[in-house]
């Protein structure tokens, strides 16, 4: 086994010290040890869409997330090092300063997010650079098939994943280390100085969506001894009930829970209990994750493509008004407005409502879907990038979905989910303004 004297440890979408590759390598292989976090100030400021890439809900769950395993990490004797500024900024002067001969970081799904380890890697060919898998149910090599053969729907994916009978060969998650390296002592000048000031909490706490991996695992426990589990399937759909669903997205989404461990606790659960329908379509929904996962390495930079990964472009526009209508929750149809509602004030929406605000967005607002995906991406409390813009391509008929363009009768979905219009009215869904088909505003789209 290698051996290093300076390893630092990169996390970004793995927040935790349980199971994760990261810090089970980087601990066996090196004498000092930094770990870092950088909240890159570009998150906070206008994209090409107007919006935020991370929004004030979501960053109030990351931050926590962060203190928790600031608290974790000092509790060994080791820290957590925040730094507000971009990794091409921050990890060649910790390189440097610390004498770093290694970085350890996950291989993460979003083209962009990869863009950063590959220039890192460029800049730097005298370190050692490993990138491990932490967000995915199996490593690449276990798969039936290679990266650029994946197949181009979820259901294809899913055949040959349970004709393999991989589920068995998840690998078992591993324990959280109970010592670590030391810092480099030239870390110590570096905790002093690096003390900028993060973008302030300004959404309010929630009762329940509360960040870091310790409330992760609580979550979970509560959860699989509730017995919720073995009615999953039949409750998942509700708009806005806590024990409905799972609820296990925001923690995933950020790291502070291994999916392998979740999967894990599954198993526990259906040994002690049985399984049933319920529990395998738990099982079932993180297999759409992890499809999801390899989709947005397998497409790069198409995942954001407005012609998608099918290469069809839409035929939608631009509209002023009605984008404006959408992300305040004001249109004609009150079921959708009362999820956006929802959405802006928790920073969560079901599953459910999100394929029905996404179908109201393409087809009803006949919006360019890119829009939709990225004010999900400011507002939602569990962005995942490979998931989101996944999801979208599927609505809006550029992606893995073979009929094309999902269509929803919003009407037929209030009647069935909300018959009494008790979500509606719990998040003031009958509020509209008059819709505005023609904007001065309004261009045509282009890639």
């Amino acid at each position: 086994m290698m051996t290093y004297r300076s390893g630092l440890v990169w996390l970004q979408d793995d927040i935790r010290l349980d199971d994760n590759a990261l810090v089970e390598k980087a601990t066996a292989e090196c004498q000092q040890l930094l770990f870092v976090y950088c909240v890159n100030p570009k998150w906070f400021q206008p994209n090409r869409y107007g919006l935020r890439s991370m929004g004030a809900a979501r960053w109030r769950f990351r931050a926590a997330a962060l203190t928790d395993l600031k608290q974790q990490l000092r509790q060994l004797g080791q820290d957590l090092l925040v730094v507000y500024q971009s990794p091409l900024q921050a990890i060649p002067e910790l390189i440097t300063r610390c004498g770093i001969e290694v970085i350890y970081s996950s291989q993460h799904a979003g083209f962009y997010e990869q863009s950063y380890a590959r220039l890192l890697r460029q800049r730097y060919p005298f370190i050692q650079h490993q990138q491990l898998t932490t967000a995915t149910l199996w490593e690449a090599a276990q798969l039936p098939f290679g990266l650029n053969d994946l197949p181009d729907t979820f259901s294809k994916f899913r055949r040959q994943i349970e004709k393999q009978d991989l589920r068995g060969q998840i690998p078992a998650p591993v324990p959280a280390p109970r010592q670590l390296p030391p810092l480099p002592a030239s870390a110590n000048a570096l905790f002093a100085e690096r003390k900028h000031a993060l973008p302030p909490i300004e959404a309010p706490a929630h009762e329940y969506f509360q960040g870091g991996s310790r409330a992760a695992e609580q979550h979970v426990t509560d959860y699989f001894t509730s017995g919720a589990a073995h009615t999953y399937k039949e409750t998942r759909n509700a708009l806005d009930d806590w024990p409905a669903s799972t609820k296990f997205s925001p923690w995933l989404a950020d790291g502070s829970l291994s999916v392998r461990r979740l999967h894990q606790q599954l198993l526990q659960y259906e040994a002690a209990h049985g399984s049933n329908e319920s529990t395998y379509w738990i099982f079932f929904e993180l297999l759409w994750r992890e499809y999801f996962h390899w989709y947005a390495q397998r497409h790069g930079q198409r995942l954001y493509a407005f012609a998608g990964i099918k290469r069809q472009r839409p035929q939608t526009s631009f509209y002023g008004s009605r984008w404006q209508q959408w992300c305040s929750g004001t249109t004609a149809h009150p079921i959708v407005n009362a999820c956006m509602n929802q959405l802006n004030a928790i920073g969560y929406m079901s599953n459910r409502g999100r394929q029905l605000v996404a179908s109201c967005f393409v087809h009803e607002l006949q919006l360019d879907w890119r829009y939709g995906a990225a004010f999900f991406e400011q507002q939602l409390i569990d962005y995942d990038v490979a998931s989101n813009w996944g999801n979208w391509q599927y609505l809006a008929g550029v992606g893995a979905d073979p009929r094309g363009h999902r269509r929803f009768d919003l009407d037929k979905q209030t009647r069935q989910y909300d018959a009494k219009h008790e979500f509606i009215e719990r998040w003031h869904g009958n509020v509209s303004t008059p819709t505005d088909w023609v904007d001065a505003a309004d261009w045509p789209i282009s890639e």
